[in-house]
């Protein structure tokens, strides 16, 4: 946060252009009775990571719905930042999302943003608490489409779609894509349950992605199989308890 009495630094995060023009307006009318700047714009949650890599912000206005990435995962991202921002929520009137923001006491405001709302909302940044992270994934209506990892203090962003496979090894899950690997702080079934619809669990450790299966092929072991995939250098065993995944994939 800025010092005390510095101006609020304030980023705006909208895909229409009118939107954030007319937060421009507003944020220049707030302007009049508290010290802020608006330190930059970003057009989806993408573009938003790249510009607080190299730019503190306070708060972020961020809109919900944006292509690429929405506000919802692009909230999350934001905990891998060193100093992450405060978020204020912006949005259209969505009944699912202002019920769940009500509950849950997330800060939001409804389109179109009225001045006093505004500022309002902007008064209680220093004292506003980020919405937590397993709140965010209940907020959430849609599978995220990166996964992010800290990496020397920037975030750096794995499209799903690159992922091979992922793998529990300690507190870690390392997540394999052909180009690299990421280590990431999150847990294995979590990421099945939210990703479930990709990839599938060929082991207590190991979820593979189902696009990526070329084959399945018997191991040295009796009755053993493991699973060949597209881009990876090695097969990975299939547990005994999962073998059914191997006659699934038969049938299909």
């Amino acid at each position: 946060m800025s010092a005390p009495g510095a101006p609020l630094r304030v980023i705006v995060a909208d895909d229409e252009a009118p939107a954030r023009s007319r937060m421009r307006d507003l944020l220049a009318d707030c302007a009049a009775v508290m010290p802020m700047e608006i330190v930059g714009e970003a057009g989806n949650g993408r573009d938003l990571l790249e510009l607080l890599a190299g730019t503190s912000a306070d708060v972020v206005l961020l809109d919900i719905r944006m292509p690429e990435m929405d506000g919802i995962e692009a909230a999350q991202h934001l905990y891998k930042l060193p100093r992450s921002p405060a978020v204020i929520f912006t949005t259209a009137f969505d009944a699912y999302a202002l019920k769940a923001f009500e509950v849950h006491a997330v800060d939001y405001l409804v389109k179109p943003i009225r001045l006093q709302r505004l500022q309002n909302a902007l008064a209680r940044v220093p004292k506003l608490s980020a919405p937590s992270l397993e709140l965010l994934q209940r907020l959430q209506l849609q599978a995220r489409r990166h996964l992010s990892v800290q990496e020397r203090g920037k975030v750096i962003l794995v499209p799903v779609e690159r992922i091979l496979f992922l793998r529990a090894e300690l507190k870690y899950v390392t997540v394999h894509t052909v180009e690299r690997d990421y280590l990431l702080e999150e847990s294995l079934t979590r990421l099945e349950e939210e990703f479930g619809e990709r990839f599938v669990r060929i082991h207590r450790s190991c979820l593979v992605a189902r696009d990526c299966i070329e084959s399945f092929q018997r191991t040295a072991e009796e009755g053993g199989w493991s699973v060949v995939l597209r881009g990876c250098g090695q097969p990975l065993p299939v547990s005994r308890r999962q073998q059914h995944v191997v006659r699934e994939f038969a049938r299909a």
